[in-house]
């Protein structure tokens, strides 16, 4: 999965009706309830849109048959694999009907195509971990944790035998790297616990 690190733009004009789609990046359900309200152009005759975020999403067809606008968006969405975006396609209509299959390809290609061009980084699940480790082993563990790509060190808290380190590690290397501390230290390192939220 891949999401966007900023806004990204692209138009096109398709029977001389002119189409902007806008990809954004979101966080929530506000996140994509402020872009819109941001974003949409008044003038304009449909601010059309979808949003996905993991699980749940939304489209709206602002005024377009039902089915012609924001579900081709959420379609791009969903092909290009990506989360945490929403995209707004907005028309300013030139006069020539497009019918119900040509505005499907104007609204999700030109959704599709935006975020074609958009710099896009990979979504990584992590969850949180917090191990206690003794003096003697926490430069040796702190020096493995950091050579595992994109598992990250949060905080340190020192207790009078050594440290908790809160390290978020991606859900597919938490077991492997919870062994691997354990063995590194001969069983001296505890997992205290484990959180899927990180």
């Amino acid at each position: 999965m891949f999401t966007l690190p900023r806004l990204h733009s692209y138009d096109q004009e398709i029977k001389k009706s002119r189409f902007r789609a806008l990809a954004c990046p979101i966080a929530s359900e506000e996140d994509a309830k402020a872009l819109l309200a941001e974003h949409s152009d008044l003038a304009a005759n449909h601010n059309c849109w979808a949003w996905r975020l993991g699980q749940t999403y939304r489209f709206n067809d602002d005024g377009e048959p039902s089915g012609t606008a924001g579900k081709p968006i959420l379609q791009a969405i969903d092909g290009q694999q990506m989360d945490g975006v929403l995209v707004i396609v907005t028309r300013w209509f030139g006069g020539i009907l497009l019918g119900s299959g040509g505005l499907i390809r104007a609204y999700g290609g030109t959704a599709a195509q935006c975020l074609r061009e958009a710099e896009k980084v990979e979504v990584i699940h992590r969850s949180q971990h917090m191990f206690r480790v003794g003096f003697s082993d926490l430069a040796l563990v702190k020096a493995r944790l950091s050579a595992i790509e994109n598992a990250v060190v949060c905080a340190e808290h020192y207790t009078e035998t050594g440290a908790d380190l809160v390290c978020a590690i991606p859900d597919h290397q938490a077991e492997t790297v919870t062994k691997m501390l354990i063995d590194l230290t001969a069983g001296r390192t505890l997992l205290l616990k484990e959180d899927n939220d990180a």
